[in-house]
């Protein structure tokens, strides 16, 4: 009990004045502002067809595509600049407690703060968009409408009838949070990795790059970038959704049936991996890690 107590604490001695900071307050703010412009695709939708929403499918729609998942999550750079947490409070905790418990702190702390970010942008759209939602765990008569026609792909919504046939929009929206979860996790993980390597600029460069990555990766644009042509882009859209973290973590690029692309259980073991691979690269790195500047500068 004595090791879950020392994490618990230095969990805790991370969030102290975590909701006065103005990094915080700053990034939760754009992430607002943020949802109130992606959100505003779901609205276009209800008033064109005069049709309520069910509650989720704002927060479905808006973040079913890579776009939207890139621009949220590069807020998370921001978010997570002073990672490690230092303070003058440090030597005392690391005399309490090893390196590796500490380290294990930096993690529990990172995936708490990404899943309270994930969990308030699915309370914003909703709220955003509440004057056309209901509550019951029901598919909308527009959802129905976007998947039988072109409208829903042309918008990139995925609301299509295999989705909604095998899941409601609960259990959609849970496994939405879950793929964008995952990803923030790599991307913030890959940036403590940094930080503790090689510096603070260095792990901003990274966040930038693993989103960059992503992006250039998506089927579109590589499509775009090698020349291929329409009837050549079933092959570069099963390429890219094995190789891409954003694409593993979009919604839509996953297999419902009828594509060879990975599954949503697959995507979290890929993003399982990658957590594994960054977090054995962290404990390694601490070993050489300089405590010896404090401020958290």
């Amino acid at each position: 009990m004595e090791p879950i107590k020392q994490v618990a604490a230095a969990v805790r001695w991370n969030f102290l004045g975590f909701s006065k900071n103005p990094r915080v307050i700053i990034t939760f703010l754009f992430s607002f502002i943020l949802c109130f412009f992606l959100s505003g695709r779901a609205m276009m939708v209800a008033d064109y067809y005069d049709s309520p929403l069910q509650a989720l499918e704002p927060f479905i729609w808006t973040f079913g595509d890579a776009a939207s998942i890139l621009l949220c999550s590069l807020l998370l750079i921001l978010l997570f600049l002073d990672l490690p947490k230092l303070s003058p409070f440090t030597p005392y905790l690391l005399l309490r407690m090893n390196k590796r418990r500490w380290l294990l702190a930096q993690f529990f702390y990172i995936f708490l703060v990404t899943a309270l970010y994930m969990a308030y942008v699915v309370l914003a759209t909703s709220l955003l968009c509440m004057q056309k939602t209901y509550v019951g765990n029901i598919w909308s008569k527009t959802a129905a409408l976007l998947a039988y026609s072109k409208m829903g792909k042309d918008l990139s919504i995925p609301s299509t009838v295999k989705v909604m046939e095998s899941t409601s929009p609960f259990s959609c929206s849970m496994q939405i949070m879950a793929l964008l979860v995952c990803y923030a996790l790599t991307l913030t993980f890959l940036m403590l990795w940094f930080q503790m390597k090689i510096g603070k600029k260095a792990a901003i460069g990274a966040g930038l790059c693993y989103s960059l990555y992503g992006f250039l990766l998506s089927p579109d644009t590589l499509a775009k970038i090698l020349g291929k042509e329409e009837y050549e882009m079933f092959l570069v859209r099963r390429i890219c959704g094995w190789i891409s973290p954003l694409n593993h973590a979009t919604y839509g690029m996953h297999d419902f049936g009828y594509d060879v692309l990975p599954s949503i259980g697959q995507s979290c073991m890929v993003f399982l991996g990658i957590l594994l691979v960054l977090a054995a690269l962290s404990f390694h790195t601490l070993k050489k890690y300089n405590f010896s500047s404090f401020t958290g500068e």
